[in-house]
C-alpha cells in the first residue's frame, strides 16, 4: 500500500512524520466576509419590507402607477417619482454615453503620449471621489443659470416637442440630468476602456492589415468587439444614476407632479426619501419604506444584468463559451 493511503495512525506506527493540516485562516476569512455582505443585504432588504407592509397591503402595486401624493389625505403613489428616476437616469446617459466612450477610446488607443494620458485617466477618476453634495452646489452655481439662460431659446425653438415646452425653470429635471451625466461619467469611462483595452492585438493588426485606417479598424473592429463591456457600463451607470441622492435632490425641484417637460421641476425616489423621511409618520413613514424598497429593487435588478453582461464579456474576451 502507498504512504499516501496509508492512515495517519498507520503512518506514526511506521515512523512516518506526520505534518498536520493548517487551517487556511484567509480563505475561512473571505467566506465569513462573502456571507457577512450578503446576510447585510438581506437583513436591509427584509427590514425594509416589513416596514413597507403597510403601505404595501392598502395601495398594492397601484402605488407604482398612481400620481397622487398627497399627505394630508394620505393618498400615496410613486408614479411620478418613478418617471423621474428612470427620465432623468436616461437623459443623462445620453449626454454621458458618447462623452465618456470619447475618453475612453483616447486613453486605450494611444492618441497622446502617456503622460498626457494618465493624467487625464486621474483627472476622471477624480470625479467619482467628488461627494454628491458638492456636485449639487456646482450645479446651483454654475448649471442652473446656464440652464435659465440658454433653455428660453431651446423651449422657443423646439417647443412645439412637450418635452421642451416652457416656461423655464432652473430647478428642472433637465438641470438635474446634466449633473448626473458628470457624475456617471467615471462608470462609463473607467468600464468601456478596460473592455476596449481587453480586444486582442491580434484584431487590431488583422484591420490594419487589410488596408483600414486607424478609426476604421476602431469604428469597424474594436468598438464593436468591445460592445458588451459597453453595454456593461451602460448599465451600472444607469443603475448608479437612479440610485443619486443629494445632488439630484438639491437641482431637480423636488414636485410631486408629473410632467413631462424637462425645463420643469420634477422628482425621484431618492430625493422624495431624503426630504420628507424625518418629518413622515404613520401610514407616510411606511410608503416612503415602499418606495425605497421599489428602487431597491430596480437599482439590484439594473446592477446585477450590468454584472451579467460584464462576465459574460470577460468570458467572451478569454475564449470561453
Amino acid at each position: 500500500m502507498a504512504d499516501g493511503n496509508v492512515p495517519p495512525s498507520a503512518r506514526a506506527q511506521r515512523g512516518i512524520r506526520v505534518i498536520p493540516r493548517r487551517i487556511d485562516v484567509f480563505r475561512i476569512f473571505c467566506w465569513a466576509a462573502s456571507v457577512a455582505t450578503v446576510g447585510v443585504l438581506i437583513w436591509i432588504g427584509v427590514t425594509i419590507l416589513q416596514a413597507a407592509l403597510p403601505a404595501i397591503s392598502k395601495f398594492g402595486l397601484g402605488f407604482l402607477t398612481n400620481v397622487a401624493w398627497n399627505p394630508v389625505r394620505e393618498q400615496y403613489g410613486a408614479g411620478a417619482f418613478l418617471y423621474g428616476t428612470v427620465v432623468s437616469s436616461f437623459i443623462a446617459l445620453i449626454f454621458a454615453l458618447p462623452l465618456g466612450l470619447s475618453v475612453a477610446i483616447f486613453l486605450s488607443e494611444n492618441f497622446l503620449p502617456s503622460a498626457v494620458r494618465q493624467t487625464v485617466r486621474f483627472v476622471v477618476e477624480m470625479l467619482a471621489a467628488i461627494p454628491s453634495v458638492v456636485y449639487g452646489l456646482w450645479g446651483i452655481f454654475v448649471v442652473i443659470p446656464l440652464v435659465q439662460k440658454f433653455g428660453p431659446a431651446i423651449s422657443e425653438t423646439l417647443g412645439f416637442i412637450p418635452i421642451f415646452r416652457g416656461p423655464v425653470i432652473g430647478n428642472s429635471m433637465f438641470t438635474a440630468s446634466l449633473v448626473l451625466a458628470l457624475m456617471v461619467l467615471p462608470t462609463i469611462t473607467a468600464i468601456s476602456r478596460n473592455a476596449l483595452v481587453a480586444v486582442p492585438n491580434t484584431l487590431r493588426e488583422g484591420a490594419y492589415a487589410l488596408g483600414a485606417t486607424r478609426w476604421e479598424a476602431i469604428f469597424g473592429v474594436i468598438l464593436p468587439s468591445a460592445s458588451p463591456g459597453i453595454v456593461a457600463a451602460t448599465i451600472l451607470a444607469f443603475g448608479r444614476a437612479m440610485g443619486e441622492t443629494m445632488a439630484v435632490a438639491m437641482l431637480i425641484g423636488n414636485s410631486p407632479r408629473f410632467t413631462t417637460a424637462l425645463f420643469q421641476p420634477a422628482g425621484t425616489l431618492a430625493g422624495l426619501i431624503a426630504n420628507q423621511f424625518n418629518e413622515a409618520e404613520g401610514l407616510q413613514v411606511s410608503s416612503l419604506m415602499y418606495a425605497a424598497l421599489l428602487l431597491m429593487v430596480i437599482t439590484l435588478f439594473v446592477n446585477l444584468a450590468g454584472e451579467l453582461v460584464l462576465r459574460r464579456t470577460q468570458r467572451m474576451t478569454l475564449g470561453v463559451r
